[in-house]
């Protein structure tokens, strides 16, 4: 009887050894082959499929390795005595259900008012990638190790340095925790905390904030805003422990945190011990007409803000480098809960990083994008302006990577929403960052407008698709 068939040319694309491995395999797996059996010998095997030894060799040794079979000194092979599978479908099937299947959009022709990209058209990445070889010749041996929780000295070093001169961070490297986004970050620093700690955030704000804390079972107050800000007053009542604030450029809607309120904020932190301000500085490099609005943290006396910021709004979304700044308390807790976190960014970008800053072309960067944001941040609000006559009011604050704008219109969000689909037309509206009950002023719509990755020539045509949406 014929151990079993085989066809050289029957699987395209598969050495012949890997072929006599998965032929004896299955028939192991399908029980045809029992537990102790002896298999033909190398040669004897080699010579009824017209085969090399080395092939029959192969497959052997690959079934030794995964335990399907075991050897005998000067008698042979033997197959393994396998736990046999419950069911014995001959065919896998993939029972995937349809909520779990992932929609592929093509994106082809759309156009996009997304506050959540940037442009990388001017982004210096031969610049990027001879910082990239330099930090693999320099650092070759740092790139095999399992780096320090909070991310290698040198760059954190690097970050404190430039956020010293752009933001007036007052800081040391070691309270620098870098990490892959924000969020994580976020996660990391808030999953210290007791159950049910009350966490207070801007409404309208960061949605994905929201979520986060609320699934990590904190007692999260949306707090809404004033025409300064987040309302002390009622930050006051909400018995939060830790408030989130985008000061520089409140999200969504745009507000600079005016000097009064931050002094206030700042008073509310040392009232009571264990209040903590989470400062979340996401674009504050790009300002507009004026100079830098300073950080929060650069106010703060007594050690209550936690400072945030990231590189995926000036450089790249993709990059996903963020870091944070650890009052002293806050990181001893920090270190001492996380003894054993593993770095989570990638190494070689950061260190990539460091010669980018450290030799200007970060700064560089900045400047030019800024003025290239700046431009077409006027061009698109003339074009909609142009566009929409009496029926806009802009939120204009020279700032950020969006700003908001009030459309009257009777139309719905589920209408705005189904018409941008229809036009592609990539925007957000508020409604989206709406933390508590449905966001609605009658006879109109507030859409968060961003211009960062709208080339300037698809402008008007954009605003004449948005024209479509809202009409």
């Amino acid at each position: 009887m014929r151990f079993m068939t085989f066809d050289k040319n029957n699987e395209q694309g598969k050495y012949i050894y890997q072929q006599i491995y998965k032929g004896i395999k299955e028939r192991i797996l399908t029980g045809k082959l029992q537990s102790d059996e002896k298999l033909p010998s190398k040669r004897k095997l080699a010579d009824q499929f017209k085969v090399s030894v080395n092939s029959v060799t192969n497959a052997y040794e690959q079934l030794l390795a995964e335990g399907y079979i075991y050897s005998m000194e000067r008698k042979g092979y033997y197959v393994e005595n396998i736990t046999q599978f419950i069911t014995q479908d001959e065919q896998r099937i993939n029972n995937l259900p349809n909520d779990l299947k992932e929609e592929v959009i093509d994106k082809e022709g759309w156009l996009s008012l997304s506050h959540m990209t940037s442009d990388i058209s001017l982004f210096p990445f031969k610049q990027w990638l001879k910082y990239q070889e330099k930090a693999i010749k320099n650092h070759a041996s740092k790139l095999t190790e399992i780096e320090h929780p909070q991310g290698p000295y040198i760059v954190r070093q690097t970050i404190s340095r430039l956020i010293a001169l752009s933001r007036g961070i007052i800081c040391e490297p070691e309270q620098i925790v870098i990490g892959a986004g924000t969020q994580s970050l976020i996660r990391n620093l808030m999953g210290m905390q007791e159950d049910g700690t009350i966490v207070a955030l801007e409404n309208p704000g960061y949605s994905r904030f929201h979520t986060m804390l609320e699934k990590m079972d904190f007692d999260v107050r949306p707090i809404p805003l004033d025409e300064d800000g987040i309302n002390i007053t009622r930050i006051e009542s909400s018995g939060a422990r830790f408030v989130f604030v985008t000061p520089s450029h409140q999200f969504p809607t745009g507000k600079i945190m005016p000097i009064s309120r931050r002094i206030e904020l700042l008073n509310w932190s040392v009232k009571l011990e264990n209040r903590y301000i989470i400062e979340d500085d996401y674009d504050s490099e790009f300002k507009y007409e004026t100079d830098n609005i300073p950080s929060l943290q650069s106010l703060d006396r007594n050690q209550r803000v936690i400072y945030t910021g990231t590189f995926s709004k000036t450089m790249l979304p993709g990059l996903r480098i963020s870091y944070m700044v650890l009052p002293p308390k806050i990181l001893r807790d920090y270190q001492n809960y996380y003894a054993d976190l593993i770095q989570d960014s990638n190494s070689l970008g950061l260190y990539t990083l460091h010669y980018f800053i450290e030799n200007g072309d970060y700064s560089r960067y900045v400047k030019k994008m800024n003025h290239h944001y700046e431009m077409k941040r006027k061009l698109l609000i003339k074009h909609l302006h142009l566009k929409f006559g009496d029926t806009l009011d802009i939120k204009d604050i020279p700032a950020g990577l969006h700003f908001l704008a009030r459309f009257q219109t009777t139309r719905s969000y589920k209408q705005i929403d189904e018409r941008a689909t229809q036009e592609r037309l990539e925007i957000y509206s508020i409604k989206r960052f709406s933390l508590e009950t449905s966001y609605k002023v009658e006879n109109s719509i507030d859409l968060i407008i961003g211009f960062a990755n709208i080339d300037k020539e698809n402008i008007s045509e954009a605003v004449d698709r948005l024209y479509e949406v809202i009409g």
